[in-house]
């Protein structure tokens, strides 16, 4: 890897270049809420400033059985706030019969948040997006008010009546001390703010409220002052670019420090073409905030991009080096769209074509329930913002003297601190996709901070690529200043001496220097442990076991396994026995778990029952972007395989049946006895489907599309590469029905 020029200016001047701290009306004003408050600067939790974590979880796109296991496993990885759209479309696709009921049922599902202890951001729409069929509306809508999204008055009485059959079921999760503390208006709306500022009004009338109203602020919108908090975004790639197009600079932005925060990317192929968007900054009466960081991507059937977690989880560190007061995955949680053809595809004049089921995204979480890629550093990120966000809260921003200038630079380092003035947190990025960044030689940052300058670490070392970082700089903990460390903050565990997990990075020299009690820095040695003055214990971890570690305010569990809390007691999901630890003590304890019910994982036999076809270079296009095949195009070229299935012996509560599919295609369906009831399109992932709903009698088909060299469509170069090694590709690899289950401590 070619390193930097190696005498760069590593320098920072701390700048506080915030507007003057203000109270926003919203919050205290109008709807005071008792644990939710916002000022221009932080917000406050329970009187307290904070950093929440918002968790997107669409709840009609999943099993309702599975909504508080997944609320719980969300709150297990940091989450503090679910966020989930109201699509209309899925509550009332024929005009006048409106459901809430079963998967539909909002309110239980309000209620599942509220159990848990989850806050809940509700998307209102009208227009939500989202990935659904006309952003949301039913078709009828449009027939109604074909002038939509405007204050056209035959709209806005719809979309009153929309807005007053969701306020009847949730309205008694509104209010000062209701679950609901942030509603969002519209999505994606970017020269509309009279329309929003009705929205609001009719949403008031008929029984809303919370202490934060909210709206997408990228892509240049024009948004009401002083009604809405702008939200931004924040992806790694997008399904949405332009056929053949290679990664975009409002890609590339996001691995940059940088205190721009519009993105003129997220939605752009919903405007007209042409229009210019006019990146506007940040409301001086609210703080910078996100409700979008890709927690994952969709795949187009033109464009399918590759979420990894590590991309995923630089975007989210460099956001919070930006100065974000908030952070908001989509999604964190994927799903299953509830019922046929309720998805964004060319046929209903949207650019892209999306699967017709599948809306897994890629997320932190599966659509299937199961820890994606992505969790496990979202957990340490989520578990920094727990333990520091209090303090980070109210600290700036400050980018060094020799910041980059440009996306395209990838030679200069790229970091920044965030402080008050005195003490704060270093942070760095030097990974990114599709173009590594540059290592970095012989480092020392000089930060000139109110006590004078420091200069850390006190030698220099090398900063390889791909390093994600967290670096304390003159914090108290616990009675403990660590004036720095070249190993990353990742959580603070309560007990009678507390415990810093430090994260010593594969490649960079970890060592620690405390204030006042040492002469020289200390060598950190990972998996050790040891006590400072008494008062504050240290574990050191390693990347290995970073991807294992689950944080909770009293308790740290190390497992490969999803883990979370039920009642005060621990629960495993897993498909065979797993292995457990706990934090006691300084030491690390195994944790005896059994269960009542049956795990297993069987390989189950496919049989070709018929062949594929050739496949062609498109099946058609729109707007420059292949389509996805008709029916008729799909079974005329399609192989079909028959998955012979066990009878599955009965099922207990909570016992989840899988179907875990390798394959080689294009488009791949499952069917039950001949019923289309999942879809993917091949990305080279494996791809995994919840079928504890299909009877064990009824016969399994897979039918996959072929894909070939001459096929356009943009794939992950690994998958790329595939397909133009072999120059065509239909086939299934392996096939197997995986059965988790809940395992419970025999002691504790």
């Amino acid at each position: 890897m070619t390193s930097i020029d190696p005498n760069p200016s590593y320098r920072v001047q701390l700048r506080d270049d915030r507007p003057p701290l203000t109270q926003p009306a919203m919050s205290n004003d109008v709807d005071r809420h008792s644990r939710v408050r916002l000022t221009s600067r932080w917000m406050e939790i329970n009187g307290r400033p904070a950093i929440p974590v918002a968790g997107e979880l669409h709840f009609s796109r999943v099993q309702r059985e599975r909504w508080e296991e997944e609320l719980r496993l969300l709150v297990a990885s940091g989450i503090t706030m679910v966020s989930t759209y109201m699509f209309w479309i899925h509550h009332e696709p024929e005009r006048g019969q409106i459901s809430f009921e079963d998967n539909l049922d909002v309110a239980a599902f309000l209620g599942a948040a509220e159990r848990v202890g989850l806050d809940v951001i509700l998307r209102i729409g009208p227009w939500c997006h989202g990935e659904v069929r006309n952003g949301g509306f039913p078709d009828w809508v449009l027939e109604a008010a074909p002038h939509s999204r405007t204050n056209d008055p035959d709209y806005l009485r719809l979309a009153e009546g929309w807005y007053a059959s969701v306020a009847e079921q949730v309205r008694s999760f509104c209010g000062p001390d209701g679950r609901i503390v942030g509603i969002q208006l519209e999505n994606e709306l970017y020269d509309q703010p009279e329309h929003i500022a009705t929205l609001k009004k009719l949403a008031r009338k008929v029984g809303f409220s919370a202490p934060l109203w909210t709206a997408t602020g990228w892509g240049g919108a024009i948004l009401p002052e002083h009604e809405v908090f702008p939200l931004y975004s924040g992806y790694a790639d997008g399904f949405w670019a332009d056929q053949g197009s290679v990664w975009d600079d409002s890609f590339r932005d996001h691995f940059t420090f940088t205190h721009v925060w519009d993105d003129p990317g997220v939605g752009g192929d919903q405007r007209e073409e042409g229009v210019e968007i006019l990146v506007r900054p940040v409301d001086p009466e609210f703080p910078p905030a996100t409700c979008e960081l890709g927690g994952g991507m969709a795949t187009a059937y033109h464009r399918r991009p590759l979420a990894r977690g590590r991309d995923i989880a630089a975007v989210a560190n460099t956001k919070i080096g930006n100065g974000s007061l908030w952070q908001g995955f989509y999604m964190y949680a994927g799903g299953t769209n509830p019922v046929d053809h309720v998805q964004e595809s060319h046929s209903t004049g949207y650019p892209n074509d999306l699967p017709r089921f599948d809306y897994d995204f890629q997320a932190a979480v599966g659509s299937t329930g199961r820890p994606g890629s992505g969790l496990a550093l979202f957990r340490e990120h989520n578990a920094f913002l727990a333990a520091f966000g209090e303090r980070l809260a109210d600290m700036y921003s400050s980018l060094p003297d020799g910041a980059p200038v440009s996306v395209h630079d990838l030679r200069t380092l790229r970091w920044a601190v965030r402080s008050d003035g005195t003490q704060g947190v270093v942070f760095i990025n030097t990974h990114q996709p599709y173009e590594p960044l540059a290592a970095a030689e012989g480092v020392q940052l000089t930060i000139a901070t109110a006590d004078g300058a420091r200069v850390i670490p006190d030698r220099p070392i090398d900063i390889p690529s791909g390093l994600i970082a967290r670096w304390p700089l003159g914090l108290d903990i616990a009675g403990v200043t660590i004036d720095w460390a070249t190993a990353s903050l990742a959580g603070l565990i309560d007990g009678p001496i507390p415990t810093l997990v430090l994260h010593a990075h594969d490649g960079v020299e970890p060592r620690i220097m405390f204030a006042g009690l040492e002469a020289s820095p200390r060598d950190l040695v990972v998996g050790e442990t040891f006590v400072v003055s008494d008062s504050l214990r240290i574990l050191v971890i390693d990347d290995a076991q970073a991807e294992r570690l689950w944080y909770f305010p009293s308790e740290l569990i190390d497992s490969a396994e999803a883990v979370w809390f039920e009642e005060g007691s621990l629960v495993v999901r897993a498909s065979s026995t797993p292995d457990v630890r706990r934090w006691v003590d300084g030491n690390w304890v195994a944790v005896e778990v059994a269960t009542d019910s049956l795990p297993q994982t069987t390989s189950l036999p496919f049989q070709q029952v018929a062949g594929a076809g050739d496949a062609p270079s498109r099946y058609g296009e729109f707007a420059g972007r292949s389509s996805a095949p008709t029916d008729e195009q799909f079974d005329a070229v399609a192989g079909v395989w028959r998955i012979a299935r066990p009878l599955t012996s009965a099922l207990n509560d909570g016992d989840r049946v899988e179907i875990v599919i390798d394959f080689d295609g294009d488009v791949a369906q499952l069917r039950a006895d001949g019923e289309l009831f999942a879809d993917k399109f091949w990305d080279g992932l494996v791809w995994r489907v919840d079928i504890s709903h299909i009877p064990a009698d009824r016969e399994l088909t897979l039918h996959i599309s072929p894909i070939a060299s001459q096929s356009v469509i943009d794939l992950d170069p690994g998958a790329r590469a595939r397909v133009d090694a072999a120059g065509s590709l239909c086939a299934i690899r392996t096939v197997e029905q995986v059965t988790s289950v809940r395992w419970s401590p025999t002691s504790w």
